[in-house]
């Protein structure tokens, strides 16, 4: 008996009653790159060269090659887009090529909300500057002015003769585009783009849902050995002893390697390397200790300031706090988080012809070789790293941890293939966190309740990051192995203490703490996010204090005419309907309701966002829901309005967690947030409706999109609190015991 699959699913179906549904996934597009394999060869990678970021093949075709990565943002398809333009190429037919040291230009790390701006801009004047230099060629071979030619398609024709025409890969054939890169070379006018401006399906996304694209921890070579590296619970405890005994006696065990107190265990099998690592026998010294968390803030405030520095500075602030017939006070902090990555960190190495190649996740892969040739002994130009995918990060977790245990390990052992996956209390307790914040205001208020004076002091790390060249990251591996690092890797914290609202007089004030506890690095939006909430909630307490609508209060302080649009614009997709003091509808059961606003412009310089939230607060129990998100935002020309909503509806959804629940815990010695129990995130059911208004602006500057959004969401979800039940939480993360600390001390009107 012979059956296709629809009879035999009608069959299926009138006997049981079910219901199938089939679908087909289209193949991936041209522009998604190739699974990873051997690596090729190395080439030219100076960012003055245009054959360091544009290659055309012999089918007209280009492979671009950038120096940044995509961390799951959708990077990798607006960058196509951005060079298919320039180029004069289908969409399909570009093909990106992202942080490979070896092939790529250092374009600085992925990070700072700079993908679009600066390495899309790099990016495209090498474009524009090929397309300039294929056209002149065509000039030479059809004979006339390059001024007569256009070129569509990867095809150069004569305007008035289009029969007469010339492919790129015709043009490039034994000629490489081996130029400079022209800084005057014309980029195409937003009226010219074809892709850009566009909604374009991320390239990776069809490979991911088939489960056929390769993730950094599905990677493996020939002959692979996998690692384990055991390290202790207490931050900073040297290794004493070990006994490997036991561990020896686990199947597929190879061997134990140390250099000073790093430590680690080799097998053939990633369960057998988890076994021995179990079976370890180890002994640790004493940690230097940790502050403790109940009084953490204060401690913050009283750690050594290596200096401080005015952030922005208007008029004579003090001298107009003195005068003010009104003064409000307050003060906020913000707590210790970590990235919390999906997945644990992982990275493959091997040593391979006298050089060192890491498969890696790092945002940072052009930094990261100048951070591992000192831990491996070996000169920057003899590694080489190639970016694959992870699990995600928004700032360095422990990637590039994991990339330096497998690098030094391969080293160690000769240079066979490492894999080391880090555990989930690794990730979680081992991996750099965000350093704490606390911050001081002070305003005063005219008799209309005008702001007359502002003042504001923030306690930040230290900034460890120079002209946008990373100083070496703090690895374990690195300190490990008697090479101490600083303990802060993080860098322009003090963006967004100054505020863009036009007051007479300002004075902020920023003091740099020497030394954090654990270390420290980056996490989404760093210091903008802790800033931006301080000073939006600020401005709600003002508003408050001056009988204001907090909009309208808003509006009436700000000049900038983008930034009362995007205002304008959340709250018109809100439904804002003005009125001064709390919600008067809030509810009068358990559960009250209100709803906030806060705006900030990403660095004062670039992306504008204004969001109004909107909650259900359960006074029995401290509860907050965040029903619902409304954003609008402004990057400037947008590249690929789905990919951009796309990151504005994350930022919100991650922040939603990072401001309702996550913070760091720990005792006297370590780190007690060691998994999804002890650092709990936002669950699906908890995930709020969001809603987005892109406004787009043709012909201006792109900037990014993937931490400015995130900046906005604490001081709306707090200040809607407040407009709901009165309370003013001023201490992230806003759990159920803090409003119930703060409902007694509640508001009233």
């Amino acid at each position: 008996m012979t059956s296709t699959r629809r009879d035999f699913l009608a069959r299926t179906a009138a006997a049981t009653g079910a219901l199938v549904v089939g679908f087909h996934l289209p193949a991936a597009r041209a522009a998604t790159p190739p699974a990873p394999g051997a690596l090729p060869a190395r080439k030219p990678v100076a960012k003055d060269l245009v054959e360091s970021f544009v290659a055309i093949g012999p089918d007209g075709s280009a492979t671009v090659h950038v120096g940044k990565v995509d961390l799951g943002t959708g990077t990798r398809t607006a960058l196509a887009q951005m060079a298919a333009d320039e180029l004069d190429l289908p969409f399909e037919r570009v093909t990106m090529v992202m942080g490979d040291t070896g092939t790529t230009p250092d374009q600085w790390m992925t990070g700072a909300n700079l993908t679009i701006a600066q390495g899309g801009t790099e990016m495209r004047r090498a474009c524009a500057t090929a397309r300039a230099a294929l056209l002149q060629r065509a000039s030479a071979r059809l004979g006339v002015p390059a001024a007569s030619l256009l070129a569509v398609d990867g095809v150069v024709h004569v305007q008035a003769d289009p029969a007469r025409r010339v492919g790129y890969g015709e043009l490039v054939r034994g000629e490489p585009l081996a130029l400079k890169v022209d800084a005057q070379a014309p980029l195409k006018k937003a009226a010219e783009y074809k892709a850009v401006g566009r909604s374009q399906p991320r390239v990776d996304i069809p490979a991911k849902v088939t489960g056929e694209f390769t993730y950094m921890h599905d990677f493996r070579l020939t002959g692979m050995l996998h690692a384990r590296v055991i390290r202790p619970d207490a931050v900073g405890a040297p290794l004493q002893s070990f006994d490997d005994s036991a561990a020896k006696k686990v199947k597929g065990y190879v061997r134990t390697v140390r250099k000073g107190d790093f430590l680690a265990v080799l097998a053939t099998t990633e369960w057998g390397a988890v076994k021995a690592m179990r079976a370890m026998q180890v002994q640790w010294g004493a940690g230097p200790g940790l502050p403790a968390q109940a009084t953490v803030f204060d401690h913050w405030r009283s750690r050594p300031v290596a200096k401080q520095e005015a952030t922005q500075k208007v008029g004579d602030a003090r001298a107009a706090l003195a005068a003010a017939p009104r003064r409000v006070t307050a003060r906020y902090d913000f707590p210790v988080q970590t990235h919390a990555s999906l997945g644990p960190s992982c990275a493959v190495a091997q040593m391979q012809g006298g050089e060192l190649t890491i498969w890696s996740a790092s945002q940072a892969t052009h930094s990261l070789v100048t951070e591992v040739a000192p831990i491996v002994g070996l000169p920057p130009e003899k590694i080489r790293i190639a970016y694959l995918d992870g699990a995600g990060c928004y700032g360095r977790n422990g990637h590039e941890d994991a990339s330096a245990d497998a690098a030094l390990i391969t080293t160690l052992i000769g240079g066979a293939p490492v894999r080391v996956q880090w555990t989930r209390e690794d990730e979680m307790a081992r991996s750099p966190k965000s350093p704490p914040r606390s911050m001081d205001f002070e305003a005063g208020l005219d008799a209309e309740g005008n702001v007359v004076a502002w003042r504001s002091d923030f306690w930040i790390a230290l900034n460890h990051i120079v002209a946008f060249k990373p100083l070496d990251f703090p690895l374990l591996a690195a300190s490990e192995t008697g090479q101490p690092r600083p303990g802060n890797w993080v860098g322009f914290l003090f963006q967004n203490s100054g505020i863009g609202y036009g007051f007479p007089a300002i004075e902020v004030n920023t003091r740099h703490v020497e030394q954090a506890f654990f270390r420290s690095a980056h996490l989404r939006s760093p210091g903008r996010i802790e800033n931006s909430y301080a000073n939006e909630t600020f401005v709600d307490e003002l508003a408050h204090a001056a009988g204001a609508d907090p909009a309208e209060y808003r509006l009436r302080a700000l000049k900038d005419a983008r930034g009362i649009a995007v205002i304008r614009q959340a709250m018109a997709r809100a439904g804002w309907q003005p009125r001064a003091g709390t919600n008067p509808q809030a509810g009068a059961g358990d559960v009250v309701r209100g709803r906030g606003i806060s705006y900030l412009r990403y660095n004062n310089a670039i992306t504008y966002v204004a969001a109004v939230a909107e909650v259900a607060v359960n006074r029995r129990t401290g509860e907050i829901r965040v029903e619902r998100v409304c954003v609008a935002h402004d990057c400037g020309q947008v590249v690929n309005p789905d990919g951009t909503r796309n990151q504005v509806e994350g930022g919100v959804i991650q922040t939603v967690s990072r401001t309702l629940m996550e913070q760091v815990t720990w005792d006297s010695q370590q780190v007690l947030s060691k998994d999804w129990a002890s650092y709990p995130i936002l669950r699906h059911h908890e995930v709020p409706k969001v809603m987005v208004d892109l406004i787009d602006r043709p012909g201006e500057p792109s900037w990014g999109a993937g931490e400015p959004t995130a900046c906005a969401i604490p001081a709306a979800i707090g200040n809607a609190v407040f407009d709901a039940t009165g309370a003013r939480l001023r201490r992230v993360p806003f759990t159920p015991d803090q409003v119930l600390a703060a409902l007694p001390k509640a508001a009233t009107a």
